[in-house]
C-alpha cells in the first residue's frame, strides 16, 4: 500500500493500441497520478515510440517482457498488454516480483491458466486486476445502482446484446488478430467476457446452468460475390458496392463518419456530414487543420494496421497486409454470431447475444423485474436509458445523451475509470477495488462453458463443469 499522494509508477509490457492509447495516453495527461517508467515491446518501432513519449532511457526499454521481468521490481504496477494467449507467462512473473497488476483481457485462454493467475495473486497478495472495463463506466454502474436500490424489484430477466458493427466485426475478427480462435480465443471469451462480467455483478449470483447457439455464418468463401479477388485492391469488381472495402474503412474512414454523423453535434458533425454528402467539396478543403484531421486520420482502427501512418503507408498496408484481405477469403474461423442463455442460482434468468452485423457499434440492455422495467441503449452513438415503473404506469428518462467525441473517454468512461480505480486502490485510503481476479474467473468460466455448450449442443451444469478445476 502506498501513500495516499503518492504517484503510481507502472511498466507497460506490450506496446500496441491498448498499451499506447489507453494506458499510455492516460499516463501522459495525468503525470500527476501515473508515471511509466519501463516498457517491453517487441516492435523496434512502436517501442521507440513510446520510449520517447514517456521519456523512457534506453536501460529500461526491452525488447521482451522476459528482460524487463528478469529478476527485480522496477515499479509499483505493471500493465499488461500483450496478445491473449501471451498473458499468463508475464502475469505470473510480475506477481512474483511483487507488482500489482492490471492484465487485459481475457485474463488467459485456458481454464487452468485462468486458474493458476488467481490463484498466485491470492498466494503473493497481490493485485491482480481484469481489464473488464464496463463494469466502470457510468452507464452500467447507474444500471447496477438501479438494481441495488430495489426500484425494479426481483430481477426476473435480463437480455443483454452485444452488436459489433459489420466493420469492427470484419476488422478485428476476420482480417486482424482475433480472427483465428488457435491464436487467439473463442469469439465469446475474446470480445463477450465484458458482458458476462457484467451479467454477473448485475446478478450477484453464480450462474446454474448455460446452453449456447452460434456459428460462422457469413465471412466464408461461398458468400463471395461473383467474381471478387482475394484482396480488395487486385481490382474487384465490388470495390464500389462492398461495404467491406478496405479503403473504404482505412482510407474514407466512412463508417466512423457516419457514427460523428448520426451522433456527433456541431463541428465534428459538420465535417463528417460534408466528407459523406459531399466528398468533391471535401477533398478541397482537406489542407484546413480541421478537415485534415479527419483526412490524415491516425486513429483506431487506422492505427493497428500499419507503424507508418502516412498516406502512402495506409495505402501499402492494404496492398500488402491482411487487413486488405477479401473478408470472404481470410483465413478466419471465429463465429460471427451466438446466442448464450444463462440460468442464474437465484433462478433470474438471462439471455445474451453477441452477433458482428450491426449498423451501430453498442450494446443494448432490457432488465424486466416484480417492480419496473429497465431499457438501455450502450451506443457508439450515445447513451439511453428508461425506467418504467409498473405501478405507477410512470417513464423516467434517467440518462438521454450523445457521445462527447475527443475526449480520450474510451469504453464510454470505463477506459480512465478503470485506471483512476486501480491506481486509487493502490493508496491508502482512496479506494476499494470494484472487482477482483476471483470474481473475474467467474465470467471466463461462463464463457469457456458457453463455448462447450455450443459445440456441444448441450446444457452446461456449472456445478459439474467446475468439479475438479479448483
Amino acid at each position: 500500500m502506498l501513500h495516499a499522494k503518492e504517484c503510481i509508477t507502472a511498466v507497460i509490457v506490450g506496446a500496441g493500441n491498448r498499451g499506447t492509447s489507453v494506458y499510455g495516453q492516460y499516463a501522459l495527461n495525468n503525470p500527476e497520478e501515473l508515471q511509466i517508467v519501463a516498457v517491453a515491446e517487441p516492435h523496434p518501432i512502436r517501442r521507440k515510440q513510446f520510449a520517447q513519449a514517456h521519456r523512457i532511457s534506453s536501460s529500461y526499454q526491452f525488447k521482451t517482457w522476459e528482460d524487463l521481468l528478469s529478476d527485480s521490481k522496477l515499479a509499483d504496477a505493471a500493465f499488461i498488454c500483450t496478445q491473449d494467449q501471451m498473458h499468463t507467462k508475464p502475469a505470473l512473473q510480475a506477481l512474483k516480483l511483487g507488482y500489482h497488476v492490471l492484465l487485459e483481457k481475457p485474463m488467459a485462454t485456458t481454464i487452468t491458466e485462468c486458474i493458476l493467475l488467481v490463484k498466485k495473486a491470492e498466494e503473493t497478495e497481490q493485485q491482480l486486476r481484469i481489464a473488464h472495463v464496463l463494469r466502470y463506466t457510468p452507464f452500467f454502474t447507474k444500471i447496477h445502482e438501479i438494481i441495488r436500490s430495489g426500484q425494479l424489484g426481483d430481477i426476473i430477466t435480463i437480455d443483454l446484446r452485444e452488436n459489433v458493427s459489420y466493420w469492427h466485426m470484419a476488422h478485428s475478427f476476420v482480417r486482424g488478430n482475433w480472427a483465428k480462435e488457435s491464436i487467439s480465443s473463442p469469439m465469446i471469451l475474446a470480445k463477450s467476457c465484458h458482458d458476462l462480467d457484467i451479467l454477473y455483478w448485475l446478478v450477484s449470483y453464480p450462474p446454474r446452468s448455460i446452453s449456447s447457439f452460434g456459428s460462422l455464418t457469413h465471412f466464408k468463401p461461398e458468400k463471395a460475390p461473383e467474381g471478387a479477388t482475394k484482396r480488395c485492391l487486385d481490382g474487384c469488381p465490388e470495390a464500389n458496392s462492398c461495404k467491406y472495402y478496405a479503403p473504404r474503412i482505412y482510407i474514407d474512414i466512412i463508417p466512423l463518419l457516419r457514427i460523428v454523423q448520426i451522433g456527433g453535434s456541431g463541428f465534428p458533425k459538420f465535417i463528417a456530414s460534408i466528407a459523406l454528402k459531399h466528398p468533391h467539396v471535401f477533398s478541397k478543403l482537406k489542407k484546413a487543420p480541421r478537415f485534415r484531421q479527419v483526412y490524415e486520420y491516425q486513429g483506431w482502427p487506422v492505427s493497428t494496421i500499419t507503424e507508418d501512418l502516412s498516406l502512402e503507408g495506409k495505402w501499402e498496408a492494404l496492398r500488402t497486409g491482411p487487413y486488405g484481405e477479401c473478408v470472404y477469403f481470410a483465413d478466419n474461423n471465429v463465429v460471427d454470431h451466438q446466442v448464450t442463455i444463462i440460468e442464474f442460482e437465484n433462478n433470474t434468468t438471462a439471455t445474451f447475444t453477441m452477433h458482428g452485423h450491426s449498423h451501430l457499434e453498442g450494446r443494448t440492455i432490457r432488465i424486466d423485474g416484480t417492480k419496473g422495467t429497465l431499457i438501455g441503449e450502450f451506443l457508439s452513438t450515445g447513451e439511453k436509458l428508461i425506467l418504467y415503473d409498473h405501478f405507477k404506469e410512470t417513464e423516467e428518462i434517467i440518462t438521454d445523451q450523445k457521445v462527447q467525441f475527443d475526449t480520450g473517454s474510451g469504453h464510454g468512461g470505463g477506459d480512465p475509470g478503470l485506471i483512476n480505480s486501480f491506481i486509487g486502490s493502490l493508496r491508502l485510503g482512496r479506494e476499494k477495488p470494484l472487482t477482483s481476479a476471483k470474481a473475474s474467473l467467474e465470467s471466463h468460466l461462463m464463457a469457456f462453458a458457453a463455448e462447450e455448450a455450443r459445440i456441444t449442443n448441450r446444457v452446461i451444469q456449472m456445478e459439474e463443469f467446475k468439479k475438479g478445476l479448483h
